[in-house]
């Protein structure tokens, strides 16, 4: 601290004073000025950061303190994709059995296939007729199969050939598509007609 002697004080005039106040005041006026903008400066840098991390939005007049987070992404949906069910041309024979491998009786909507699991669900259409049977049994036998072209690989209950056909026994072309494949148990993984009765074929 130091001061000053009454013989200098005497030398200033109250302008002098009067200046160096309005300095004071004004420099005052500078730093306070100042202090607002780096203020500012530093608010509008957070917010930017906070929009640079996941934040965005616009703000109404008024509002403050308040932002829209960004949506987070999605993972994309896999589409499921179903495995095409077997469709295609066939010799369709006709069988009756009291007793079923499934276990079930004898029934018009009874089917029988080496190739296909016990219960698969299967529509046959002949000309402009058609019907859905479910695979009961196992058959016809490998020989039986081969000697028919197209391979005869389905069954068909003797009621079911009589709507057909208008006959009980016989033996025709017939068009299958695959429903709904069972759960059961397969009589053959292989044989004569095996690719056309697992693959897709065309019509």
């Amino acid at each position: 601290m130091f001061r000053i002697s009454n013989k200098y004080l005497d030398r200033f005039t109250s302008k002098t004073f009067a200046s160096v106040a309005a300095g004071v005041v004004v420099a005052g006026a500078g730093a306070s000025a100042a202090l607002v903008h780096s203020t500012s400066s530093h608010a509008a840098r957070t917010s930017a950061v906070q929009v640079s991390q996941g934040d965005s939005g616009l703000m109404g007049p008024g509002t403050e303190g308040h932002t829209a987070k960004l949506p987070r992404q999605l993972p994309s949906e896999k589409a499921d994709k179903k495995a095409a069910l077997p469709t295609g041309v066939s010799t369709g024979t006709s069988f009756w059995d009291a007793q079923t491998a499934s276990g079930k009786p004898m029934s018009y909507h009874t089917i029988a296939s080496p190739y296909w699991p016990l219960g698969t669900k299967v529509k046959i259409t002949v000309g402009k007729k058609s019907a859905v049977g479910v695979v009961e049994d196992f058959g016809p036998a490998e020989w039986a199969v081969a000697q028919h072209s197209p391979p005869a690989i389905i069954d068909l209950s003797e009621e079911m050939m009589q709507y057909f056909t208008g006959t009980r026994s016989n033996s025709i072309p017939i068009k299958f598509q695959v429903l709904e494949m069972g759960n059961g148990p397969v009589y053959r993984h292989s044989g004569t007609g095996y690719d056309m009765a697992t693959g897709v074929s065309e019509k």
